[in-house]
């Protein structure tokens, strides 16, 4: 397999893996050797958004590293669909395919519910879990469902999406706080998974899963409750105020009791951009307390 676009090797310097997914593939990134940590992404990034955390932990961790379906430099396999279900079914299958055993999940964005729907079910397969300005129940607070309507819109929010590649190249660079991490490599990295408008539907698709997977959401709300004894590290972006406000961090902690939380002053929504540090930090702390 060829990559489908460049990225800078010097940023992004890995052994790339396919997995075969029905007719199409997964691509994803297994680096390192020593315990497990399975690394999901949200929406519209890819394996990239984590190539500092890799880069820092590979020769003390096995990172995996996925794009789902879609994104990064996956291939969808015919009639999918983008949903967020649909891309937790890719997640479990590379999980078995890969027989992955004892890790740590570290979720943000999507990656929250898409993660969190396959942690509920399999509890006993997690030594812990690391949590980032995500959600994993359905949407109550204003901004999000406004966001909702006017991202995943059939009207403006297709034509933002599909015409424009708005979250690419717009709510990408503005949910990094340190705008001097906002570089030209940086930009056409998340850029470039989506050259045509058809490649560009799944970023479309996620946000108005935010209403539509409204009853799937529920249910993984509802077994929450099975995480209560999972060592968690909670990590929160402070300045990604519209979407994920301090109350969504403090519903988590209620959630996960066995929490350590710490707070971003200097981070926002794609908190991997702004502090890598501290999220192999948080990595780092779980295995300390496993």
């Amino acid at each position: 397999m060829e990559r489908p676009f460049e990225v800078d090797r010097m940023e992004y310097p890995f052994t790339d893996r396919w997995l075969p997914y029905r007719d199409g593939y997964i691509h994803y990134v297994d680096e390192g050797q020593g315990p497990t940590v399975l690394l999901l992404h949200g929406n519209p990034t890819w394996s990239y958004l984590y190539r500092n955390v890799i880069k820092e932990l590979r020769r003390e961790y096995r990172l995996i590293a996925p794009d789902y379906p879609g994104f990064g430099m996956s291939k969808a396999p015919a009639g999918y669909r983008f949903t967020p279900q649909e891309q937790s079914e890719a997640i479990l299958n590379l999980i078995r395919r890969l027989n992955l055993k004892d890790f740590v999940l570290v979720v943000q964005d999507w990656g929250g519910p898409i993660g969190l729907n396959y942690a509920v079910r399999h509890r006993k397969n997690l030594r812990g879990i690391v949590v980032m300005n995500t959600w994993a129940w359905p949407a109550k607070i204003l901004p999000m469902k406004m966001f909702s309507l006017a991202m995943g819109g059939r009207l403006f929010g297709y034509w933002l999406q599909t015409r424009r590649n708005f979250f690419a190249k717009v709510i990408v660079p503005h949910g990094i706080y340190h705008t001097d991490k906002v570089t030209d490599s940086l930009r056409k990295a998340y850029t470039d998974p989506f050259p045509t408008p058809k490649s560009r539907i799944p970023t479309w698709v996620f946000p108005g899963q935010i209403r539509k997977a409204r009853s799937w959401l529920a249910d993984i709300e509802s077994k929450l409750p099975n995480l209560s004894d999972l060592p968690a590290q909670i990590l929160w972006g402070s300045k990604d105020s519209a979407g994920f406000p301090p109350e969504q961090m403090a519903k988590w902690q209620r959630y996960l009791p066995m929490n350590e939380t710490e707070i971003l002053d200097d981070a926002s929504h794609y908190v991997q951009e702004d502090r890598p540090d501290r999220v192999a930090a948080s990595i780092r702390r779980i295995w300390i307390r496993t």
